[in-house]
């Protein structure tokens, strides 16, 4: 087998964020490493690029191995390549973000990784660059579920605006005003009217939708602006 002449190897690796939506709060999962090193610490999911896969299998089988989910949305969103970045072998981290049905996961497959959500504002320390990770992860997430309807990954299928509106709060942490959510949501013709109305909840009796998902891939690069002030730069 040829190889290009060189004495040394790197290793590439990738590391995802991976929000999730509760309902009230938006939160990561983290895993508690039991291995080296840094044992003990908390850490993004990650793993290493085996070399029969490209970048997006590898993110599809360990996003699967975590969370017991395919098709889960994920995208690259940066190339981390400091040479001290981590001190056993220099390693260049390819950092994706994924979004979640929180409530569609598997949680013994998260219990068997010892991971755990943790909203934003409670995040503990994390290893290497993983907090630079989150934040920039966190940063492209308000820009893009401003200008595409990438929020609604976060969703259950069926779901009511106020529901809606709180996953965007939570995104962004600021208040929304309702009715000009509503407008701005219900003008892009993505919903679906199931006919139904949510008999639990803080949101009793409010219609349920559900998300037109040939409409949402077709206009998936849309621009839409769900919210003001976002989106003006990337």
């Amino acid at each position: 087998m040829k190889r290009y002449p060189h004495t040394s190897r790197i290793l590439v690796a990738l590391d995802c964020i991976v929000f999730g939506f509760d309902g009230s709060q938006l939160k990561v999962l983290l895993i508690k490493r039991n291995f080296a090193p840094e044992k003990g610490k908390w850490s993004l999911l990650g793993g290493f690029l085996d070399h029969d896969e490209d970048m997006n299998d590898a993110g599809n089988r360990i996003l699967y191995e975590l969370t017991g989910l395919k098709n889960i949305y994920f995208e690259e969103l940066k190339t981390f390549s400091g040479v001290n970045r981590d001190k056993v072998e220099r390693t260049i981290s390819v950092c994706h973000f994924a979004l979640i049905n929180i409530h569609a996961h598997n949680p013994d497959a998260v219990k068997s990784k010892n991971a755990y959500w943790y909203t934003l504002q409670s995040l503990p320390d994390l290893i290497f660059d993983h907090r630079e990770m989150v934040d920039l992860a966190l940063q492209k997430l308000r820009y893009k579920a401003a200008l595409h309807p990438i929020g609604f990954e976060l969703l259950p299928p069926q779901f009511t605006l106020p529901q809606l509106q709180k996953l965007y709060e939570a995104i962004y942490n600021e208040k929304l005003d309702r009715r000009n959510f509503s407008r701005k949501i219900i003008s892009t013709h993505l919903l679906i009217d199931t006919g139904q109305k949510n008999e639990g909840g803080q949101t009793k009796k409010a219609i349920l939708y559900a998300l037109d998902k040939h409409k949402y891939q077709k206009q998936f690069n849309a621009f839409h602006y769900f919210i003001s002030g976002f989106g003006t730069s990337a």
